[in-house]
């Protein structure tokens, strides 16, 4: 019982987590119980579980006499996701390389190609994020740091609708294909220090883009 409960609860936030990093539930939508279970055809039970699941994900925020809404884009928080992001990844990365296998470098470099494809796609920025995780996270596995990994997994995670809004409005699948290239070929060859600035740039200058269109989309609104 508890596991089928569980279960429930884990496929209504994954519903409503893609409803709001697609777009599709603006930030600042108030997201009303009762319309969501009776759009999933699910209690109120594993509504509330999940909205609490995407409040600790950064996604959803409870406010007093509101209830629960999709949280808004904010370039403060852009900055400070971005910056724990290029702090923890580069520690990962640094501390992999040296133990990265042949079948780790091969999974990153397929999913690299399947990026590079899903460039070409309209629409296809769900699609692209996803791999885009899995890319970094085959990189950083090999650390042997489960704490710090589960932590870098959470951040991207919060960090996906701003990685969304990198892509369909400041052009970052022109930038990310060369720079994941060349970073595997830093990966290659044992260069760690030039893997992780490159990682650090990576990171930071994707920051620096979507705080200016968060900041343009703040003053629109």
């Amino acid at each position: 019982m508890s596991i089928e409960y569980k279960t429930r609860t884990q496929v209504v936030a994954e519903v409503i987590r893609q409803k709001i990093l697609s777009g599709e539930i603006k930030g600042g939508a108030p997201l009303r119980q009762a319309a969501l279970a009776e759009e999933l055809n699910v209690s109120r039970i594993p509504i509330r579980e999940a909205l609490l699941q995407l409040e600790a994900e950064g996604l959803v925020e409870f406010e007093a006499h509101k209830g629960a809404t999709a949280t808004r884009l904010s370039a403060d928080q852009v900055c400070e996701l971005f910056e724990l992001r290029a702090m923890l990844e580069t520690d990962l990365l640094r501390r992999a390389i040296p133990l990265l296998t042949a079948q780790d470098l091969t999974d990153a470099e397929s999913l690299r190609q399947q990026m590079s494809s899903a460039y070409q796609q309209q629409d296809s920025s769900g699609c692209w994020s996803v791999l885009n995780t899995q890319f970094h996270l085959t990189l950083y596995r090999a650390a042997g740091r489960p704490l710090s990994f589960e932590l870098v997994q959470q951040l991207l995670t919060t960090a996906d609708r701003y990685i969304r809004v990198h892509l369909m409005l400041a052009g970052g699948v022109q930038k990310a294909d060369p720079e994941h290239s060349d970073l595997l070929k830093y990966c290659r060859e044992g260069k760690v220090d030039a893997a992780c600035s490159l990682l650090q740039q990576h990171i930071l200058g994707a920051a620096e883009e979507v705080k200016n269109i968060v900041a343009s989309l703040q003053q629109a609104g």
